[in-house]
């Protein structure tokens, strides 16, 4: 098995994760307490993509399959919105809790590639399975959240939609009539505010829990205290996402084959730059990062 090599994301000393085939390390409290944010800078996000970059041209096929499920949650994504709108809301939440475990599957491709191993399509698909307890419970808050987040779009929808619910044609003109720029404030409005949440609890939670098996409560505030701790970055971050999978889904959504896996993969980046694990014990002391 070749060397764990050391990570070139943080600038500072960081722990280089276990071996992937070994048994999961778990954190004691004492070692999840003591782990630190990294220093972080403008240019990481950009660094974090050219890397995703690098791993999906490392893995082509697996971020390929990836990439096809990613198009067909985009696909269903806008049946939805053309034939009933006022769901597309409750399916975009939908996906947004869907998305990021799919992802799961590219982190530990990027993951094994970072420790030296063969990325294999098999072990990505099952690499969940020995985080279920942890998994499990952030998919309840996720799912609590998607619940209320569509709830809530249906409530928008009903006090503020002024013209009537649009039919399947002319969706976008009825939804921007002038008559309705109450409804186009309000449901950017809530919208916003379930998507911000929803970005700081998963940004870098999920790929902690399969990185260290931490509990789901301590990924959650984690995944928060970068979020709050870097909030111009972590926003020019999501605003990065956010305008590429926009871009992705101009025409047919078909551009989300290939950023969908680059952005799951330049995620693992993200939380491997962004959160600083003290050495595992019997380590020894972590290898400067590159």
């Amino acid at each position: 098995m070749a060397a764990p090599l050391p990570h070139p994301d943080v600038h500072g000393p960081a722990a280089t994760p276990a071996p992937v085939d070994a048994p999961v390390h778990h954190p004691d409290s004492a070692e999840a307490d003591s782990l630190t944010l990294a220093p972080l800078h403008w240019a990481d996000p950009l660094r974090w993509l050219q890397r995703g970059a690098q791993d999906v041209v490392a893995a082509p096929g697996i971020a390929l399959f990836y990439g096809l499920c990613f198009w067909g949650m985009a696909l269903v994504l806008g049946w939805v919105f053309r034939s009933s709108p006022e769901y597309t809301m409750s399916i975009a939440s939908g996906c947004l809790l869907v998305g990021p475990f799919m992802a799961m599957g590219l982190y530990d491709v990027s993951r094994r590639r970072e420790a030296g191993l063969r990325p294999e399509l098999g072990l990505s698909i099952t690499c969940w399975d020995r985080h279920l307890g942890s998994m499990a419970m952030l998919v309840l808050v996720m799912i609590v959240l998607e619940l209320l987040w569509g709830r809530a779009s249906l409530v928008v929808f009903a006090v503020f939609f002024n013209t009537g619910m649009p039919s399947t044609t002319g969706v976008i003109d009825a939804i921007f009539n002038p008559d309705n720029w109450e409804f186009v404030a309000v449901y950017t409005v809530v919208g916003g505010v379930f998507a911000s949440l929803v970005y700081s609890i998963a940004v870098v939670s999920i790929p902690m829990i399969l990185d260290r098996d931490t509990d789901a409560i301590t990924a959650a505030i984690t995944s928060l205290r970068v979020v709050f701790t870097h909030t111009g970055i972590m926003l020019f971050w999501g605003a990065l996402i956010t305008a590429l999978v926009v871009a992705a889904l101009w025409p047919w959504g078909a551009g989300i084959v290939l950023v969908g896996p680059w952005l799951g993969h330049a995620s693992w980046h993200a939380y491997r730059g962004a959160v600083h694990w003290p050495p595992a014990p019997g380590s020894g002391t972590a290898p400067p990062a590159g």
